[in-house]
């Protein structure tokens, strides 16, 4: 039967009645106090590409959904949601089946997928940090190029904080999310499948 529509709102999933307990993802740099300033800036499409890995995992094996379905569900533009779908199945994290039947579907188990995964599928795996070494230029270019030998300071500490996020998040798991959120929000999984299952919550 058809899906009923859902009224609009301003986007926000965490206060939306199928993403109770499911917040928008930071991404803390170990190490740092929990200020804006120690927050990993990301694409927004890494936080729609986790919500849709952790809403798959609950649908589990009852098939694929959607890519209108999916971006109804968190109020996003099904065009730019698709593409950040797309670049998940490149990297094997979801399988697309074509047909009216057909959508996304997680293509590994959730304890298989890392955030790691996610954010080098839809970000890249180009450094957050790229040394320019502008310290040799202006003023610096005008110093003998021996005093530049050691590695940049600055470089090697974004660099080492950069290898203690990744690590972090690779030691994370869609399924180790889903049991989190499982833990604060017991009926967030039956929500999230009656709304595949019927369009109803």
């Amino acid at each position: 039967r058809p899906r009923p529509s859902m009224p609009p709102r301003p986007w926000s999933p965490a206060a939306d009645k199928l993403g109770a307990g499911i917040g928008t993802v930071n991404v803390p740099i170990p190490g740092q106090q929990d200020s804006s300033s120690s927050v990993m800036q990301l694409n927004e499409g890494v936080e729609w590409a986790l919500h849709v890995c952790l809403a798959l995992a609950w649908r589990g094996p009852d098939g694929p959904v959607r890519n209108a379905t999916l971006a109804e569900t968190f109020d996003l533009p099904p065009v730019y949601l698709n593409k950040q779908l797309q670049a998940l199945a490149r990297a094997g994290i979801v399988r697309s089946t074509p047909g009216p039947k057909g959508g996304f579907e997680l293509a590994r188990k959730p304890d298989r997928i890392t955030v790691m995964d996610v954010v080098d599928a839809v970000e890249g795996k180009d450094d957050v940090f790229a040394c320019q070494e502008i310290r040799q230029a202006g003023i610096g270019a005008r110093f003998p190029r021996a005093e530049f030998r050691d590695k940049c300071v600055i470089a090697s500490v974004m660099r080492d904080a950069e290898t203690e996020w990744r690590r972090a998040l690779s030691d994370t798991t869609i399924a180790g999310i889903q049991a989190t959120v499982d833990g604060k929000a017991a009926h967030a999984e039956g929500r999230m499948r009656r709304w595949f299952a019927d369009g109803e919550i």
